[in-house]
């Protein structure tokens, strides 16, 4: 059974179907947030620097994120015709979106971990 809120929106009936399952889903996959903070705090960044801020991600992993992203148009990704080929992952317009939950995630996590 289906049932209605106060402001009378369909409650997602399967997961499927629902926005918000698929955002959780996609915030909350391998790295994503993380990806998505450093272009955020750091602003444009070229694969290798992501890698270098990630360590523990493998280059397989990183680059399936980084494609999903770009897939799901929150990321830009600019490839410069040059030798080797310069590729940079910046937020979109989608993206930008994100700047004020990835800020509210930042204060919560400097709140519970930083140390004192």
């Amino acid at each position: 059974m289906v049932k209605k809120s106060e402001t009378k929106k369909e409650v997602c009936v399967t997961q499927i179907r629902c926005p918000m399952h698929r955002l959780i889903n996609l915030l909350t996959g391998p790295w994503t947030a993380y990806i998505l903070w450093l272009i955020r705090s750091e602003g444009p960044q070229r694969f290798g620097q992501l890698k270098k801020h990630m360590p523990k991600i493998s280059a397989k992993v990183l680059t399936e994120r980084l494609r999903m992203l770009e897939e799901e148009k929150i990321l830009d990704r600019h490839q410069e015709e040059s030798i080797p080929p310069k590729v940079t992952y910046s937020l979109t317009k989608r993206g930008k979106e994100l700047d004020k939950i990835l800020d509210e995630i930042n204060k919560l996590a400097q709140k519970w971990y930083s140390k004192k």
